[in-house]
């Protein structure tokens, strides 16, 4: 049987992880994409398909009994997290399972115990990196209207989570109007690895 694996898509905001994730789900029924626990509230309309939405006091509790492979609490608010039980019995299975996730998971994941280098568990990481910074701060204020301090911000994180991708197995840079090639190398990078 195969081996499973674990794959990371990383990669500044606004950068297209979401929909390179959205066609990979699209095209690749065969891979697991977990969901998400979340204490945020369920928004009108939302599903299960994306979340476990949990109680403060849950999310707490399991963060106690170990059940996170990372998580993180959003601007102060709700915490989000990516539980073992969602990857590992896949990964076991034989299973790709792919995970979007920010600077922060991927530093968190790469230092567990499952995936440090030499472990049971195999670990592929992919930054999907933009044209430019420009392209970025143009894709991000053409989202939302976004205040000075705000964008100052924004920018801030990028120039931090962009000297990342070093460290990463695998980077993509998304072309302006090639989205089809960076899904292909993306593709093309899960499967070699």
């Amino acid at each position: 049987m195969q081996k499973g694996k674990l794959v990371l898509l990383i990669g500044p905001s606004g950068v297209g992880k979401s929909v390179v994730l959205k066609a990979l789900k699209t095209g690749h029924p065969e891979y697991v994409f977990p969901r998400s626990a979340t204490t945020r509230m369920r928004r009108e309309g939302e599903g299960d398909d994306l979340y476990h939405f949990v109680s403060e006091g849950d999310f707490s509790r399991w963060l106690k009994e170990g059940k996170f492979l990372e998580w993180a609490q959003v601007h102060k608010g709700a915490r989000y997290g990516t539980l073992l039980s969602e990857i590992i019995p896949a990964i076991d299975a034989g299973k790709t399972v792919i995970r979007e996730v920010d600077v922060q998971g991927f530093k968190s994941i790469r230092h567990h115990p499952d995936f440090v280098l030499g472990a049971t568990k195999k670990l592929n990481t992919i930054f999907i990196l933009p044209q430019s910074e420009d392209q970025l701060v143009r894709h991000i204020t053409k989202r939302a209207p976004i205040a000075h301090d705000e964008l100052k911000r924004r920018i801030d994180s990028m120039k931090a989570e962009l000297a990342v991708a070093p460290q990463t197995d695998t980077q993509i840079i998304n072309v302006e109007g090639k989205l089809g090639e960076t899904i292909r190398q993306v593709e093309e990078a899960i499967a070699s690895s």
